[in-house]
């Protein structure tokens, strides 16, 4: 049976545990054709604010429109759901939670570009998708994409992102493929998306520069009062935390 990878985003009415999505934007890799699926779809909760300033989507847009459930693109999806087949997102976490409010759950294996990337560029300042679509000139080359796919390149537009997310699936395959050269790229982008990152150094808060090993000595308190207080911690950060506290 021929494997299929879906390369998937959302857009949605928030991020809150009450949001829900409104667009639903993804291609299908595998075929001689690429499939194209992208459809905004009505929500029973309004979009927030803050939501629209990001992605441009606003409620005229949705009148008239179908639960995310009655969709073409979910039915398709629910089509494509069976365990040979790969699932690409850049935070799966976010756009899987989105899916399972509409009852969705994924048999599909799960290739999450975001954690592949902290593992494998390690160095960037940042690894949001955006953030590689400019430093590694993605940009320049979606236009031809976008083209031949018959897709509007708009940021932050789910089947926009997907296209940006092609492209940057690429690159990222190259980059494991310098770390792992003996193992199947497919299968090791699978595990690392499984594999805990342990994070060296602070990004935020008063030790925000110092190394975690070095703050696990000298503050070792404060560390564990973010195991306890802090409920929205990075999974990441709790498990570097623990890792340096010999938990």
């Amino acid at each position: 049976m021929a494997k299929y990878y879906i390369l998937l985003d959302t857009e949605t009415t928030g991020a809150s545990e009450l949001d829900r999505i409104i667009q639903l934007g993804y291609m299908v890799l595998g075929a001689k054709e690429i499939e194209v699926h992208n459809e905004f779809c009505s929500a029973p909760v309004p979009i927030t604010v803050g939501a629209m300033e990001v992605h441009g989507i606003t409620p005229e847009m949705l009148e008239g429109k179908p639960p995310c459930q009655a969709t073409r693109a979910y039915q398709r999806l629910q089509e494509l759901n069976t365990q040979e087949n790969y699932v690409i997102i850049h935070n799966a976490p976010f756009d899987l939670g989105m899916l399972e409010k509409e009852g969705f759950a994924t048999r599909m294996k799960v290739i999450d570009t975001l954690r592949v990337a902290k593992h494998v560029l390690e160095d960037e300042e940042a690894h949001r998708l955006q953030y590689f679509r400019y430093k590694m000139g993605l940009y320049k080359e979606e236009q031809k994409e976008a083209d031949a796919l018959g897709i509007e390149v708009k940021a932050h537009d789910a089947i926009g992102d997907v296209l940006v997310l092609k492209l940057f699936l690429s690159k990222l395959k190259n980059e494991v493929l310098k770390k792992f050269p003996n193992e199947n790229v497919v299968e090791k982008m699978v595990d690392l998306t499984n594999t805990p990152i342990l994070v060296k150094t602070f990004k935020f808060g008063k030790y925000k520069g110092q190394n975690l090993a070095d703050v696990a000595k000298s503050d070792a308190a404060y560390l564990r009062w973010m195991l306890s207080g802090m409920e929205n911690l990075d999974e990441d950060l709790r498990y570097s935390i623990n890792y340096f506290l010999g938990n």
